[in-house]
């Protein structure tokens, strides 16, 4: 796919030399102005301009991100380029993990001898970084996989965003043994937002680029607890305390676990002066921000409070679909099969688990399970009725009532509202996040839920759903909105 501008011969001598740069800079310009600066900085924000000897290409952050632009704006953007480069070149869209791709012919001729994949999302084959005991030496290697360190959770493998990119950044720089850093950083965030897999890539990054020379122990705060009460039970607590103080790293991985434990505590703290005082680095995670941690001893808290607290936040939506797409890219490689899968199905599991990593890569997991390579022709309703039995288990039950009553408070209307008959725009936006939220996570049909929506007909809600479908997309203000509904109804 490409563009190629069209002007005059005397207008390119007069800018022969004019730079790629400038002419996308010239053409984001109108975009933003045209889209928005919501919808511009959602999906062409993070994209950049790759120009090389053969072509100039517009390298989108995801496949996700890729697709919208082809389908949304590519038109739009040939136009402007056209018009604004006086060189004639021709402009080409791909995605990050197509460029950094070494492997692009093999899935390119897959796509094209299936004629069902033009219906879904493709997202090239990326190399998936694994720790290879030659990538870290055989000893540091050993040391890693004896701790407890698991492969797969490296920085290749993490798929930063808005809600983690701080903790991201601050993780990179503290495994690169940088100056200047803050000392102890703890992360927080709720279960399943990525703290182990980040820590893990830490302590794999740092022993790669620390070498021999650099000690880093990593290991569970239960682990911690049980290691120090064993240690008192043998006597042998002086051969524990040097097993961690000596190390130039210690990673600790859900810290508030020793909460209520005095003795455990206690240790703790005195390890973490013992550390930090010794210019040591300290790293730990918890599920919420120490401050909040309410069993902890004080000297602990306030000690753990004096480096760097990084909350990571929920992932949103952009980032569970990277998320998605990367889970993919990774099952396919396992699997030998193209990393491709329909947009709907995917925008569904981003729609659907919204409160952990792990139960979204899990349901993209049990799809791939069931049917394997012939994922990218797997449709919605399909997909839907192979996980309902796992959303069924966990999910409380959601009437279309209170799904009205939910809307209407975050909205600050009336439940009448959404089912009168008003048409103005305040009321009907609201009505239609409703009918969409109520064919999502309840099992009523449309029929039924147009009846309980003032006896509206079943294309109402069919053109309702469609619509939130396409300015989830579009709109990053309805997709916080779905966000924070989604959430307070699954409590």
């Amino acid at each position: 796919m490409g563009f190629r501008g069209m002007t005059s011969g005397g207008a390119a001598g007069a800018m022969a030399n004019a730079p790629a740069t400038a002419v996308w800079s010239k053409t984001c310009q109108v975009l933003k102005r045209e889209l928005g600066d919501a919808t511009f900085g959602s999906w062409l924000g993070h994209a950049a301009l790759r120009e090389t000897a053969d072509e100039v290409c517009v390298v989108a952050a995801t496949g996700i991100a890729r697709d919208w632009i082809r389908h949304n704006a590519w038109r739009r953007i040939g136009e402007l380029w056209a018009q604004n480069d006086p060189l004639n070149r021709r402009l080409d869209l791909k995605c990050r993990t197509e460029v950094d791709s070494a492997s692009l012919t093999a899935p390119a001729a897959a796509n094209a001898s299936h004629p069902a994949l033009p219906q879904a999302v493709h997202t090239m084959t990326a190399p998936v970084f694994e720790i290879e005991a030659e990538a870290v030496a055989p000893v540091a290697a050993r040391q890693g996989r004896l701790q407890g360190l698991q492969e797969r959770y490296t920085f290749d493998t993490f798929v930063s965003g808005p809600a983690n990119e701080f903790a991201f950044a601050v993780a990179r720089r503290v495994a690169s043994w940088a100056d200047g850093h803050f000392n102890p950083v703890v992360f927080h965030g709720p279960y399943g937002f990525g703290k182990t897999h980040l820590l893990n890539a830490l302590a794999w990054e740092a022993m790669r680029t620390g070498g021999p020379s650099k000690r880093v122990v990593y290991l569970s705060a239960e682990r911690f607890t049980s290691t120090f009460v064993n240690a008192i039970q043998t006597r042998q607590t002086a051969a524990f305390k040097d097993e961690l103080r000596n190390a130039d790293l210690l990673l600790i991985d859900d810290v508030h676990f020793v909460a209520g434990k005095t003795q455990t505590q206690e240790e703790l703290f005195h390890t973490l002066i013992a550390l930090v005082e010794d210019g040591r680095r300290v790293v730990l995670t918890a599920d919420r921000s120490p401050t909040e941690i309410s069993e902890m001893e004080p000297r602990l808290r306030s000690h753990l409070q004096m480096g760097l607290v990084c909350g990571i936040e929920p992932a949103d939506r952009s980032l569970r679909l990277g998320i998605l797409e990367r889970k993919l890219n990774t099952l396919a490689q396992q699997g030998g099969f193209v990393p491709a899968a329909r947009a709907e199905v995917l925008q569904f599991l981003a729609d659907r688990f919204t409160d952990s990593v792990r139960e979204l890569e899990g349901a993209l997991n049990t799809l791939v399970a069931r049917v394997g390579g012939d994922i990218a022709r797997l449709g919605l309703d399909e997909a839907q009725a192979i996980l309902r039995p796992h959303l069924s288990v966990n999910e409380r039950k959601v009437t279309v009532d209170t799904i009205q009553k939910t809307v209407a408070e975050h909205y600050a209307l009336k439940q009448a509202d959404l089912i009168s008959e008003r048409r103005a725009r305040a009321v009907a936006r609201p009505r239609q996040v409703a009918m969409w939220l109520a064919k999502q996570i309840t099992t009523r049909s449309l029929p039924d839920i147009g009846r309980r929506f003032g006896g509206r007909d079943h294309t109402t809600v069919l053109h309702a759903v469609r619509r939130i479908e396409q300015l989830k997309g579009e709109d990053p203000v309805i997709a916080r909105d779905i966000d924070v509904l989604l959430r307070k109804l699954r409590g």
